[in-house]
């Protein structure tokens, strides 16, 4: 499963990188297999409740810090091994090449 989210702090300006951080902070010490870009973090888990627990915790210690969050979610649920997030770029790589 894979799960890409952004959280966003509400009404704390727009400097919002140190709060981001924060909900990062949490995916990466989950040790599940993560990728942070400009706009989202994508986790890869085995299952539903592995998954959305992490995303629940980073939005919790967002929360924690501004009172308000934000949260935009896609999630590709499918059955199987893991190693998506590696796989799904490569096969458009090699469609580009």
């Amino acid at each position: 499963m894979l799960v890409a989210f952004s959280v966003t702090p509400i009404g704390v300006g727009e400097d919002v990188g140190e709060f981001v951080a924060e909900a990062v902070r949490v995916v990466r010490a989950s040790g599940l297999p993560n990728r942070t870009d400009a706009m989202f973090t994508t986790v890869e888990g085995d299952d539903w409740d592995q998954v959305m627990g992490v995303v629940g915790d980073a939005v919790a210690a967002v929360e924690a810090r501004c009172g308000r969050v934000s949260l935009v979610l896609k999630a590709d649920i499918r059955a199987g091994g893991g190693g998506r997030m590696e796989s799904k770029v490569a096969t458009v790589e090699r469609h580009l090449a």
